[in-house]
Parts: structure tokens; C-alpha cells; sequence
């Protein structure tokens, strides 16, 4: 009997057994805890916080020190924010232009409704209020 790479048995294995499906949170209409997570931060976001800043707004910035934008550097985490701090202040009544936007991130309609659901039953908690 001659001896067997590890690389053979491998490609051996991987061929006879059928492929493993695994279902992402994208598929199952849910969201992983790290999305989770910017949707809870969102809530605390005002409407101007996706809104670009304006000329005007960028001078004071630099007048008076710039404030911390929470813009996410991840383009998906952005649109999921920007999407949740609409949910947040308007519920289900967001522009379809924000929802496809959404959706081209990569987001489903599914994980969209079930955004708005949670927003609708969670109590709304801004910065300097108590709920």
C-alpha cells in the first residue's frame, strides 16, 4: 500500500461528501450581533448625522474644533445606520431611494422589515434624555 498525501485524502474527502450548506444571517432575514449593535448606537443619532456637512458647517468645525462624526468606515455598517436613524425617527416611512440603498449594500427587504419592527416596539433613547 502506498502512502497518501494529506492534499489527496483531502480532495478525496471534499468529493465524495456532499457540500455543507450554511445559512448566513443575510438568507435568514436576521441580523448578527454586530449589526445589532449599530442599530442600538443609531438610536442615539440625530437626523443630521447623515446629512453631509455643509460649507458653513465644516468652517465652524474648524473654528471651533471638529466634532466626532459617527459615520462608520464600513460602507454596509453605514447604510445599516443611516437606515436605522431613519426606523428611529420615521418608522416605517423611509424613502424608497434609502431602503434600495439599503438593499445595495447588501441587505434584504426581510432584514429591513424586521428593523422597522424592532424600532417600532423599542423605546426611542436620544443622547441628554431619559427614557
Amino acid at each position: 500500500m502506498g502512502y497518501l498525501f494529506p492534499e489527496r485524502l483531502e480532495a478525496r474527502a471534499a468529493a465524495e461528501s456532499p457540500p455543507v450548506r450554511t445559512l448566513s444571517a443575510e438568507s435568514t432575514g436576521r441580523l448578527t450581533a454586530l449589526e445589532w449593535s449599530v442599530v442600538a448606537l443609531a438610536s442615539a443619532d440625530s437626523l443630521v448625522t447623515i446629512r453631509e456637512p455643509g460649507r458653513i458647517s465644516i468652517a465652524m468645525g474648524g473654528l471651533f474644533g471638529s466634532r466626532h462624526s459617527p459615520k462608520l468606515a464600513d460602507p454596509r455598517l453605514e447604510a445599516l445606520r443611516r437606515i436605522a436613524v431613519l426606523s428611529w425617527h420615521y418608522g416605517s416611512v423611509v424613502q424608497e431611494s434609502e431602503v434600495e440603498t439599503f438593499v445595495a449594500a447588501g441587505f434584504t427587504h426581510g432584514q429591513y422589515k424586521l428593523l422597522v419592527a424592532t424600532t417600532a416596539s423599542t423605546p426611542h433613547r436620544r443622547k441628554g434624555r431619559r427614557s
